[in-house]
Protein backbone atom coordinates (compact mmCIF):
# COMPACT_ATOMS: atom_id res chain seq x y z
CA UNK A 1 0.00 0.00 0.00
CA UNK A 2 2.88 2.04 0.89
CA UNK A 3 4.81 1.87 -2.56
CA UNK A 4 1.01 1.79 -4.30
CA UNK A 5 0.72 5.42 -2.53
CA UNK A 6 4.44 6.55 -3.33
CA UNK A 7 3.56 5.75 -6.87
CA UNK A 8 0.59 7.74 -7.05
CA UNK A 9 2.10 11.21 -5.44
CA UNK A 10 5.06 10.40 -7.61
CA UNK A 11 3.29 10.41 -10.82
CA UNK A 12 0.96 13.31 -10.00
CA UNK A 13 3.88 15.62 -8.68
CA UNK A 14 5.62 14.79 -11.82
CA UNK A 15 2.49 15.77 -13.78
CA UNK A 16 2.19 18.71 -12.14
CA UNK A 17 5.39 19.68 -13.06
CA UNK A 18 5.43 18.94 -16.71
CA UNK A 19 1.30 21.04 -17.07
CA UNK A 20 3.26 24.09 -15.51
CA UNK A 21 6.31 23.14 -17.96
CA UNK A 22 3.57 22.93 -20.20
CA UNK A 23 1.72 26.78 -19.60
CA UNK A 24 2.59 30.03 -21.09
CA UNK A 25 3.58 32.16 -18.27
CA UNK A 26 2.93 36.21 -18.12
CA UNK A 27 5.18 38.52 -16.45
CA UNK A 28 3.59 40.91 -15.34
CA UNK A 29 4.39 43.90 -13.33
CA UNK A 30 3.02 44.30 -10.07
CA UNK A 31 2.78 46.52 -6.80
CA UNK A 32 2.24 45.76 -3.43
CA UNK A 33 -0.70 47.15 -1.40
CA UNK A 34 -1.09 46.61 2.36
CA UNK A 35 0.13 43.13 2.01
CA UNK A 36 -0.93 42.16 -1.22
CA UNK A 37 0.11 42.15 -4.44
CA UNK A 38 -1.53 43.85 -7.34
CA UNK A 39 -0.78 43.38 -11.15
CA UNK A 40 0.11 46.56 -13.13
CA UNK A 41 -1.12 46.72 -16.38
CA UNK A 42 -0.28 48.84 -19.00
CA UNK A 43 -3.71 50.08 -20.85
CA UNK A 44 -4.27 51.82 -24.34
CA UNK A 45 -4.60 55.55 -24.73
CA UNK A 46 -8.05 56.89 -24.59
CA UNK A 47 -8.58 59.87 -26.07
CA UNK A 48 -12.05 61.44 -24.35
CA UNK A 49 -14.02 64.16 -26.03
CA UNK A 50 -17.57 66.27 -24.28
CA UNK A 51 -19.35 66.95 -27.40
CA UNK A 52 -22.41 69.25 -26.62
CA UNK A 53 -25.42 68.77 -27.70
CA UNK A 54 -27.09 71.80 -30.27
CA UNK A 55 -29.98 72.88 -28.86
CA UNK A 56 -31.79 74.37 -31.95
CA UNK A 57 -31.54 73.24 -35.65
CA UNK A 58 -29.47 76.86 -36.48
CA UNK A 59 -26.93 75.92 -34.26
CA UNK A 60 -26.60 72.00 -35.84
CA UNK A 61 -26.54 73.58 -39.20
CA UNK A 62 -23.63 75.41 -38.18
CA UNK A 63 -21.60 72.65 -36.56
CA UNK A 64 -22.38 70.59 -39.35
CA UNK A 65 -21.15 73.35 -41.91
CA UNK A 66 -18.49 73.89 -39.39
CA UNK A 67 -17.30 69.97 -39.91
CA UNK A 68 -17.33 70.48 -43.56
CA UNK A 69 -15.14 73.00 -43.84
CA UNK A 70 -12.86 71.76 -41.62
CA UNK A 71 -12.80 68.36 -43.08
CA UNK A 72 -12.19 69.94 -46.49
CA UNK A 73 -8.88 72.38 -45.94
CA UNK A 74 -7.46 70.45 -43.01
CA UNK A 75 -5.74 67.78 -45.47
CA UNK A 76 -4.03 71.15 -46.43
CA UNK A 77 -3.24 72.02 -43.27
CA UNK A 78 -1.83 69.11 -42.69
CA UNK A 79 0.42 68.76 -46.07
CA UNK A 80 1.52 72.95 -45.59
CA UNK A 81 2.88 71.18 -42.28
CA UNK A 82 4.57 68.56 -44.06
CA UNK A 83 5.68 70.72 -46.97
CA UNK A 84 7.23 73.32 -44.64
CA UNK A 85 9.31 70.65 -42.89
CA UNK A 86 10.69 69.63 -46.09
CA UNK A 87 11.95 72.72 -47.56
CA UNK A 88 12.91 74.22 -44.73
CA UNK A 89 16.02 71.13 -44.38
CA UNK A 90 16.51 72.51 -47.77
CA UNK A 91 16.10 76.30 -47.25
CA UNK A 92 18.57 75.74 -44.10
CA UNK A 93 21.71 75.03 -46.38
CA UNK A 94 21.34 77.06 -48.80
CA UNK A 95 22.59 80.96 -47.86
CA UNK A 96 20.53 83.90 -48.12
CA UNK A 97 20.84 85.34 -51.95
CA UNK A 98 20.00 84.20 -55.18
CA UNK A 99 19.75 80.11 -55.18
CA UNK A 100 17.27 80.71 -51.92
CA UNK A 101 15.15 82.71 -54.12
CA UNK A 102 15.12 80.87 -57.01
CA UNK A 103 14.29 77.55 -54.83
CA UNK A 104 11.28 79.67 -52.77
CA UNK A 105 9.86 80.89 -56.76
CA UNK A 106 10.25 77.10 -57.37
CA UNK A 107 8.27 75.94 -54.84
CA UNK A 108 5.82 78.33 -54.78
CA UNK A 109 5.00 77.31 -58.28
CA UNK A 110 4.88 73.65 -57.92
CA UNK A 111 2.36 74.78 -54.92
CA UNK A 112 0.67 76.77 -56.87
CA UNK A 113 0.23 74.15 -59.55
CA UNK A 114 -0.76 71.21 -57.72
CA UNK A 115 -3.37 73.27 -55.18
CA UNK A 116 -4.10 76.75 -56.63
CA UNK A 117 -7.23 75.58 -58.41
CA UNK A 118 -8.82 74.31 -55.43
CA UNK A 119 -7.52 76.87 -52.73
CA UNK A 120 -8.99 79.28 -54.95
CA UNK A 121 -12.19 77.79 -54.72
CA UNK A 122 -12.64 78.02 -50.88
CA UNK A 123 -15.17 80.01 -49.17
CA UNK A 124 -14.40 82.74 -47.11
CA UNK A 125 -15.15 80.28 -43.92
CA UNK A 126 -12.74 77.71 -45.52
CA UNK A 127 -10.22 80.35 -45.65
CA UNK A 128 -9.98 81.76 -41.98
CA UNK A 129 -9.86 77.70 -40.78
CA UNK A 130 -7.65 77.12 -43.42
CA UNK A 131 -5.09 79.88 -41.63
CA UNK A 132 -5.96 78.75 -38.56
CA UNK A 133 -5.30 75.40 -38.98
CA UNK A 134 -1.61 75.85 -40.60
CA UNK A 135 -1.20 77.81 -37.34
CA UNK A 136 -2.03 74.88 -35.40
CA UNK A 137 0.02 72.53 -37.93
CA UNK A 138 3.33 74.27 -37.81
CA UNK A 139 3.12 76.61 -34.75
CA UNK A 140 3.91 79.42 -36.83
CA UNK A 141 1.22 81.91 -37.88
CA UNK A 142 1.08 82.62 -41.71
CA UNK A 143 2.46 86.08 -41.13
CA UNK A 144 5.25 84.39 -39.82
CA UNK A 145 5.84 81.61 -42.20
CA UNK A 146 5.53 84.44 -45.42
CA UNK A 147 7.80 86.82 -43.37
CA UNK A 148 10.53 83.81 -42.73
CA UNK A 149 10.07 82.06 -46.78
CA UNK A 150 9.78 85.80 -47.82
CA UNK A 151 10.95 88.50 -46.25
CA UNK A 152 9.47 91.13 -43.86
CA UNK A 153 8.29 93.55 -47.26
CA UNK A 154 6.46 90.39 -48.69
CA UNK A 155 4.65 89.45 -45.41
CA UNK A 156 3.84 93.35 -45.01
CA UNK A 157 2.39 93.38 -48.67
CA UNK A 158 0.15 89.89 -48.23
CA UNK A 159 -1.20 90.67 -44.96
CA UNK A 160 -2.01 94.38 -46.06
CA UNK A 161 -3.67 92.68 -48.92
CA UNK A 162 -5.31 89.78 -46.82
CA UNK A 163 -6.93 92.21 -44.77
CA UNK A 164 -8.35 93.88 -47.74
CA UNK A 165 -10.51 91.19 -48.38
CA UNK A 166 -11.17 90.44 -44.07
CA UNK A 167 -8.26 87.92 -43.25
CA UNK A 168 -5.97 88.09 -41.15
CA UNK A 169 -2.48 86.77 -41.13
CA UNK A 170 -1.81 87.16 -37.82
CA UNK A 171 -4.24 85.25 -35.74
CA UNK A 172 -3.39 82.79 -33.86
CA UNK A 173 -4.90 79.47 -33.28
CA UNK A 174 -6.60 78.98 -29.53
CA UNK A 175 -7.77 75.32 -28.97
CA UNK A 176 -9.09 76.26 -25.73
CA UNK A 177 -10.59 79.47 -26.30
CA UNK A 178 -12.48 80.42 -29.71
CA UNK A 179 -11.12 77.41 -31.93
CA UNK A 180 -12.93 74.95 -28.99
CA UNK A 181 -14.74 73.33 -31.91
CA UNK A 182 -12.68 73.53 -34.33
CA UNK A 183 -10.14 71.51 -31.88
CA UNK A 184 -12.55 69.06 -31.48
CA UNK A 185 -13.19 68.03 -35.06
CA UNK A 186 -10.06 68.04 -36.22
CA UNK A 187 -9.44 65.59 -33.01
CA UNK A 188 -12.45 63.27 -34.43
CA UNK A 189 -10.63 63.41 -37.77
CA UNK A 190 -7.58 62.07 -36.49
CA UNK A 191 -8.80 59.24 -34.62
CA UNK A 192 -11.00 58.18 -37.32
CA UNK A 193 -14.43 59.06 -35.70
CA UNK A 194 -15.45 61.60 -38.65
Amino acid sequence: MKKLLLIFLSVTFGLSLHAQQLQDSLVLFATIYEHDTIPVIQLDEVNVVGFTFVKTKRDARRMNRLIRHVKKVYPYAKLAGIKLEEYSKQLAEIEQGRKRRKLMKQVENEIEEEFGDDLRKLTFSQGKILIKLIDRETGNSSYKLVQDLRGKFSAFFYQAFARLFGYNLKIKYDPQGEDKKIELIVRLIESGKL
